[in-house]
């Protein structure tokens, strides 16, 4: 298999009068999602081939077949957000210099404004086309498996947005090994919680269409109302959530699992971030019979490479691991000497090689270079491979064990010390919900963020009995709940925005 579209021709033939997709009161079945997907790829195909097209709408049925119609054109998407400020969505438009740009009725005006020297069609008019599979088929056979497939947009360390690049090939080793080792089946209702321009959400989309499945699109606006989505997630029956660690987070902060019980769910993946042991334990009281799983791994990855079954009979006292490496994935820990970790308990930079590897940034060749980079343990050949950021070590049962960002080190009072370990201590007492720890080096100053019943003055008295001196945040601030990014994840440049007004 060499295209992704093969999905969705097999699901189309095997499952056509089934739904495919669910928008709160719209539907629509794998045969009519086929006929539009290919109705829009005709048009498409018929004036571009590898090129990027841009999908500017929210997430919806509409914004599904724009990304299948540009696959059926031989093309490759990305989705820009309308609600991103518009200074990033020119910064991602110039950076993309694409032709096409696809938007719907409600953002056709906004979408003239930003893209006023490109050809701007509305979903709605380019739907009432008809099927070509003259150029269908010519875009087809031209088709590579290494063609990009997406550019989904991350934040930049310079402040200008980068564009990771992943290609068809790279999704199709994912995605079979994924649906496969999590039993994703045609009888699966996934219930999509994660943005259309975030990789979490490939995993929904295409773990969907690979099996027949069925995609339940929730609103982001629910994700504010815990009682709201639960009646939504239990009224469509969703047996999958692949969320962020924050959406699961924020249903146990709220209570909500004490409103109501999703007992139709059996798999819950969950990334992003560290999982609370707390909030995982009350996702677990509830539902005993569900399978839980924690999945790592950054968009320059594809989607993920390390996972880790929750073994519900065992007692987590200290970190859930990160896991073993996906099926051909290849993780392993260099040290600061670019030495490979063999020791255990040994702390290295997770860094990945293989087919998930991205094909960069697109349009940033500075930014491509300095991190998808030379295996140094291997001059004999090109070994491209992934250096994370992130650190990990090896415990007793060989599963990489997620240690915190390199820059989530901080070196305070002259100590090293890692924001994951206080934050850690934070959430180990009992009254605490959630928490989040960032330092102020200018002002040499440590804040520690918390949601929670205790006070200020008493979580302070508890940590300097498990914390030594050099550890404990010079300022608590107590919080009614955390920002978070359209991710799902803890935003943390809003809490440094109020730690600098402190």
């Amino acid at each position: 298999m060499y295209n992704v579209i093969d999905y969705l021709k097999k699901s189309s033939e095997l499952y056509k009068d089934k739904i495919a997709v669910i928008e709160e009161d719209k539907k629509i079945t794998y045969e009519d999602f086929n006929k539009y997907s290919k109705i829009v790829g005709s048009y498409i195909g018929s004036r571009i081939f590898n090129e990027p097209v841009i999908i500017f709408m929210d997430k919806g049925i509409d914004t599904l077949i724009s990304f299948f119609g540009t696959i059926y054109a031989g093309c490759f998407y990305s989705l820009i957000n309308p609600e991103l400020p518009e200074a990033r969505v020119l910064q991602i438009r110039d950076t993309l210099n694409a032709k096409i740009v696809i938007t719907d009725s409600e953002h056709y005006e906004m979408a003239s404004k930003y893209f006023s020297d490109l050809e701007v069609n509305k979903i709605e008019d380019l739907k009432k086309k008809k099927i070509d599979e003259k150029v269908l088929a010519s875009c087809y056979e031209r088709h590579v498996d290494c063609d990009p497939l997406y550019v989904n947009f991350t934040s930049g360390s310079t402040g200008v947005p980068k564009g990771v690049v992943i290609s068809h090939r790279s999704v199709i080793d994912f995605i079979d090994v994924f649906t496969e080792l999590f039993n994703f089946n045609e009888d699966d209702i996934i219930g999509n919680q994660a943005p259309f321009d975030f990789d979490v959400s490939v995993k929904d989309i295409f773990s969907a269409m690979r099996v027949g499945a069925t995609l339940v699109i929730i609103p982001k606006r629910y994700f504010s109302n815990p009682a709201v989505l639960l009646d939504y997630i239990c009224d469509n029956k969703v047996t999958t959530l692949t969320w962020a660690v924050s959406a699961l987070c924020l249903i146990t902060t709220f209570h909500g699992l004490d409103y109501k019980v999703p007992t139709t769910v059996k798999k819950v993946l969950f990334s992003g971030e560290v999982m609370p042991l707390k909030h995982l334990n009350m996702w677990m009281e509830k539902l005993p019979n569900t399978t839980f799983i924690n999945v790592y791994g950054p968009t320059e990855i594809t989607c993920n490479c390390l996972y880790y079954i929750i073994d519900n009979k065992k007692k987590y006292e200290d970190k859930i691991p990160a896991g073993k490496p996906f099926p051909n994935e290849r993780v392993f820990l260099l040290d600061d000497e670019n030495k490979v970790v063999t020791i255990r308990n040994t702390v290295g930079e997770i860094c990945v090689s293989g087919t998930a590897l991205g094909l960069g940034y697109f349009n940033n060749k500075e930014q491509t270079d300095a991190h998808f980079v030379q295996n140094p343990n291997n001059k004999d050949y090109l070994e491209l491979i992934y250096r994370t950021g992130d650190l990990g070590y090896y415990n007793e049962d060989d599963d990489v064990v997620f240690n915190g960002r390199k820059d989530f080190q901080i070196k305070y009072l002259g100590h090293r010390i890692e924001l994951e370990e206080i934050e850690k201590a934070i959430m180990d007492i009992p009254e605490v919900v959630r928490s989040c720890c960032l330092f102020d080096e200018e002002k040499s100053k440590l804040y520690g963020f918390y949601i929670g019943s205790i006070p200020k003055k008493d979580l302070h008295a508890k940590l300097k009995e498990v914390l030594p001196v050099f550890m404990i945040p010079t300022k608590l601030i107590q919080l009614d709940n955390f920002p978070i990014t359209k991710n799902g994840k803890i935003d943390r440049k809003k809490l440094r925005e109020e730690m600098e007004e402190k």
